[in-house]
């Protein structure tokens, strides 16, 4: 990395920072007790664009990095504001497969790889079908965060609009499959 990109990726970071803590000045909002994720978002998100914006392997790895702390800030966001901590027995599948997804979809489009595109629109649909698959387990059965839904006259409904949304994926994927 040159030394005027870094220079370039500090002062933004140094901006971004003095941004939030003149917006706690102002509104009077406590960024350490409701806005404390934002420490993770924010140099996710500066990660990301330095990966984005960078060529080669280098670029693709920022960019993942980037993507998966911007995933774990916001997934912390949402579990602060709700007071679901227990969601990480699932949540982290948002995490692994669909931060790197970020990543490599965001370097890929801005690089005009489409294998990299194509590899990070594949793994954001892996992390959010097992989000999915495994959020229905812990909440629908065993009712981690409360009453299972699933056990319940919602259930069957569902488990029907699941199983079309799966039979729909495999017969999209099916058709659009090369020719062996």
């Amino acid at each position: 990395m040159s030394q005027g990109r870094g220079g370039v990726v500090v002062g933004l970071v140094l901006i971004g920072l003095g941004a939030l803590f003149l917006l706690e000045r102002v509104t009077g909002i406590a960024l350490a007790d409701a806005g404390w994720p934002l420490f993770v978002i924010v140099p996710g998100i500066v990660l990301l664009g330095w990966g984005v914006a960078s060529p080669g392997k280098e670029g693709s790895g920022l960019a993942i990095a980037g993507g998966i702390t911007t995933v774990v800030g916001l997934i912390l966001a949402v579990q602060n504001a709700t007071d679901l901590w227990a969601t990480w027995a699932y949540a982290w599948a948002l995490v692994g497969a669909g931060g790197s997804g970020l990543g490599l979809l965001g370097h890929g489009l801005a690089q005009g790889d489409r294998g990299e595109v194509r590899n990070g629109v594949r793994s954001i649909g892996t992390g959010l079908a097992l989000f999915v698959a495994f959020g229905l387990f812990f909440e629908g059965l065993i009712g981690l965060s409360g009453e299972p839904f699933l056990t319940g006259d919602l259930g069957p409904i569902v488990l029907v609009a699941v199983g079309v949304v799966v039979i729909v994926v495999a017969l999209a994927r099916g058709r659009t499959a090369p020719a062996s």
